[in-house]
């Protein structure tokens, strides 16, 4: 979620000021070649005895400097939407001086003489009244259907209804009437719209005029629709998840229950190791001896299948006969 700084007015106001005067900008004007801005008045004035920038000491024109600089309209607007009562006062002092001073301005705009009508007015001031229409916001509508036979409770909600409140007004003030009117639940959340755009809850209604260049011709259009609370949505799905989850393991510690329980699963107790009483069986059956060059073989050796103490010096020593090569010889 994107956190709302503000910043104080004295920060910006090394932008908004004029360095000739030291007020805020007033019918802003801007340097061609270095593209410095100063009041009108000022750099006009300025300009007569010197032929350089004020800041940066570059030549604005060699013989007429008045012929390089530029009406700034859209650094003028900031100013007056960034300073409050700024533009009302300015009005006020041009309606005054043309009141004691009648001059023939006929060629000027309604703005020079300070009479700005209603319709023409891009400044809007805190305190200035808005009117603005509220309706429910229709999705139908948006898409293009239309419905047959509309209900009577929809015809009842997708009445406007016509509030004037104060520009100063945060579209929170706004949710917290339409709840309080509608009777609405804290099970609900209310959402205020600018056609189909969700509004932040701290723009003003100064804000979204400013905004969405609304021009005046009528009242400020909002919408508003009504959705469970998304915080209560995010725990039941999470609870709804952590059962779905408990369900899909039942299964899988049964299985490996019933693993652990199977003899299949249980160590043998059994040695795979030869006991010395039990004689050792080789792995390999035993194949006949071939008689090699006409002679036959010796047979081999017995495999001593008594325990290694019965052949210790308590045994009888008998002369044994082996036959090599065909010759009988005796041993011990």
């Amino acid at each position: 979620m994107h956190r709302t700084t503000r910043i104080k007015i004295t920060e910006l106001n090394p932008h908004l000021m004029c360095v000739l005067c030291g007020g805020y900008f007033i019918d802003a004007t801007t340097i061609i070649e270095c593209l410095h801005s100063f009041c009108k008045m000022c750099i006009v004035r300025y300009l007569e005895a010197s032929k350089y920038c004020p800041i940066c000491d570059v030549q604005v024109h060699k013989t007429k400097p008045l012929l390089n600089i530029r009406s700034d309209k859209t650094l003028q607007d900031i100013v007056y939407k960034l300073v409050p009562g700024l533009f009302k006062n300015e009005m006020k002092r041009r309606r005054d001086f043309y009141s004691e001073h009648p001059v023939d301005v006929s060629n000027g705009s309604n703005e020079d003489r300070g009479e700005v009508a209603d319709d023409d007015k891009r400044i809007i001031t805190d305190d200035e009244i808005i009117s603005l229409s509220i309706e429910f916001f229709n999705h139908s509508r948006l898409g293009g259907a239309v419905e047959d036979k509309p209900s009577k409770d929809q015809n009842m909600i997708a009445n406007k209804r016509y509030l004037q409140c104060p520009a100063a007004m945060t579209v929170m003030h706004l949710r917290k009437f339409l709840r309080s009117k509608m009777d609405i639940p804290n099970a609900y959340q209310v959402e205020v719209m600018y056609e189909d755009e969700p509004l932040k809850d701290y723009y003003t209604l100064m804000d979204i005029a400013y905004i969405y260049t609304w021009r005046r011709n009528g009242p400020l259009p909002l919408k508003y629709r009504v959705r469970p609370n998304c915080k209560k949505m995010k725990v039941s799905h999470a609870q709804q998840e952590g059962q779905n989850s408990a369900i899909r393991s039942g299964p899988e510690s049964d299985s490996a229950s019933d693993k652990a329980g199977s003899p299949s699963g249980a160590p043998s107790t059994s040695s795979s190791l030869p006991s010395p009483g039990t004689p050792a069986q080789s792995p390999l059956p035993q194949l006949p001896q071939l008689p090699v060059n006409g002679t036959p073989a010796a047979a081999p050796p017995p495999t001593p299948s008594r325990s290694f103490t019965q052949f210790g010096g308590g045994g009888s020593n008998k002369p044994r006969n082996v036959t090599l090569n065909g010759s009988a010889t005796s041993s011990g």
